[in-house]
């Protein structure tokens, strides 16, 4: 039988934890026959290439999921209801929350719906917060001090579930909202397609947006910074760990003067790296 906390009874969406593979096994049941659903993630991006997904939190009209992701055997069920495209799913910065699920759990989800992305659209504004599209639309007030909180950490904090479930508890009646105005004004599908761009973003590699920044005058300049993606991929840990940016112009200087594995390995600490940097910029 599914948990509810009872702490939250007392609200109109009751509030389930899932921290076990049988309960998350009932839930996807449930979930998968809903036809909207919102959806909101908390991970952790400190110290890791990649984001390591640690709760996911999903709304129907009735109820809210905290899935607690670190407790779960296996993410791939969801699958099937993320990918179906009779399921309308609904964000907030759609982009990000795609980012991570794409770049943590190989996800991809299908018909999107950006409350953001709506608002810009229909306020012909800046983005919004989720905590201002909820004032406009539900003049309500939310907490948003755990915004930085760690979700590694177990057990969560009353604080925390509140925050977490309150992050996806408006999604569909702002949602439902929007969209009675958009379908006034044959609007809808713009946003939808706006909403997909978004998406198509946050599914691509993570170096992407990093090596669109950059402005590289040589080949040399766009082989090390790759070789540093490759290696904070293989290691799973920031590329600044490999090596920091201010050192980039550094090592293409000891490049172009002599390639000194003396000076590389000054810089990286470290000489398996140093000698695999040399080898690799050695055969560019």
């Amino acid at each position: 039988m599914l948990v509810k906390l009872k702490n939250f009874f007392s609200r109109k969406n009751p509030i389930i934890f899932v921290d076990n593979n049988s309960r998350f096994n009932e839930v996807l049941k449930e979930i998968s026959i809903e036809e909207i659903i919102g959806i909101d993630t908390e991970f952790d991006w400190r110290n890791t290439y990649f984001p390591k997904l640690c709760l996911l939190q999903i709304s129907t009209k009735k109820n809210i999921f905290l899935i607690d992701c670190l407790q779960i055997d296996s993410l791939n069920k969801l699958k099937d209801i993320f990918e179906n495209r009779e399921i309308v799913k609904v964000f907030h910065a759609v982009r990000s929350d795609i980012t991570v699920l794409f770049s943590s759990i190989n996800l991809k989800v299908n018909n999107c719906f950006d409350i953001q992305a709506a608002e810009k659209f229909l306020s012909k504004d800046d983005l919004k917060s989720y905590a201002k599209i909820v004032s406009k639309y539900l003049s309500l007030n939310i907490d948003k001090s755990e915004t930085n909180s760690n979700w590694l950490k177990r057990p969560f904090t009353e604080s925390q579930i509140n925050y977490a479930a309150n992050d996806v508890r408006y999604l569909i009646k702002i949602y439902l909202k929007q969209k009675k105005v958009l379908d006034g004004t044959n609007s809808y599908l713009i946003v939808k397609e706006l909403t997909k761009k978004e998406v198509k973003l946050g599914t691509q590699k993570l170096y992407i947006p990093r090596l669109k920044k950059l402005k590289f005058n040589k080949k040399i300049e766009r082989d090390l910074f790759m070789w540093r993606e490759n290696k904070a991929m293989e290691r799973n840990v920031p590329p600044s760990y490999i090596f920091k940016n201010k050192y980039f112009k550094k090592i293409l200087a000891i490049y172009d003067e002599n390639f000194s594995k003396d000076k590389i390995l000054e810089i990286l600490k470290n000489e398996n790296l140093a000698n695999d940097l040399i080898s690799t910029l050695d055969r560019c």
